[in-house]
């Protein structure tokens, strides 16, 4: 579902260029969970944004559902964004104006995937039947983040792309979220990469990755 070959991408400092990716190779199979792992700065979540297409790499290929990136322009790429692949961060982006039950149907709605049985599915093990006509301001984080996780999941995306969904949590908070993520990404038939610096959140998924000095290990260094 999602192939890294070769993927190389370097910033400008003002103490001069660094490269933060030297040659990325990763390849995740449909319905497969990745936990990517490293020290701040490592380039996780610069991995994710070119995974995205978000951003673009410098040298490499990267291919979703066998397509390159490199060969999509700004409207494909959104159309990916919107349909194939779904994008779950930190910080939880509903939208304001819209209520709980909007804000999970919003990009199902977009892409004309609607699936009731699968929403209330959702609803219920996210614990939500009870916030659907509240608005995002009125709900606790650990709240906000079921919402973010059940709209990225309604349209049954092909691939996942996480960064730190449990990040603004408390402990007792993640693990039980980040358990609930996990049965219901696989629910959904989508494959998963997950950006995260905890090896407790990374445990809950098929593999762990290591980035380190631009590079995947498959061990901690």
């Amino acid at each position: 579902m999602l192939s890294v070959s070769g993927v190389v991408k370097r910033y400008a400092q003002p103490e001069g260029e660094v490269t933060v990716l030297a040659g990325v190779d990763l390849s995740i199979a449909s319905g497969e969970a990745v936990a990517l792992l490293g020290e701040s700065g490592s380039g996780k979540s610069t991995l994710l944004h070119l995974a995205a297409g978000l951003d673009t790499p410098d040298a490499g290929i990267i291919q979703v559902g066998g397509q390159a990136l490199a060969a999509m322009d700004d409207r494909a790429l959104a159309a990916l964004r919107r349909g194939t692949v779904s994008l779950v961060f930190q910080q939880f982006h509903l939208i304001g104006t819209l209520s709980v039950a909007d804000n999970i149907r919003f990009q199902a709605a977009l892409c004309g995937r609607l699936d009731a049985a699968f929403e209330a599915e959702l609803i219920d093990r996210l614990g939500l039947a009870t916030q659907l006509d509240k608005y995002p301001h009125q709900l606790s984080g650990g709240q906000q983040q079921r919402v973010a996780i059940a709209r990225a999941l309604l349209h049954r995306p092909a691939l996942v792309l996480a960064d730190e969904p449990t990040g603004n949590l408390d402990e007792r908070s993640s693990g039980a979220v980040m358990a609930l993520f996990r049965d219901l990404v696989k629910a959904a038939g989508s494959a998963l990469l997950m950006v995260t610096h905890s090896r407790d959140m990374a445990d809950y998924l098929d593999r762990r990755l290591w980035l380190r000095e631009g590079r995947l290990h498959h061990e901690p260094g």
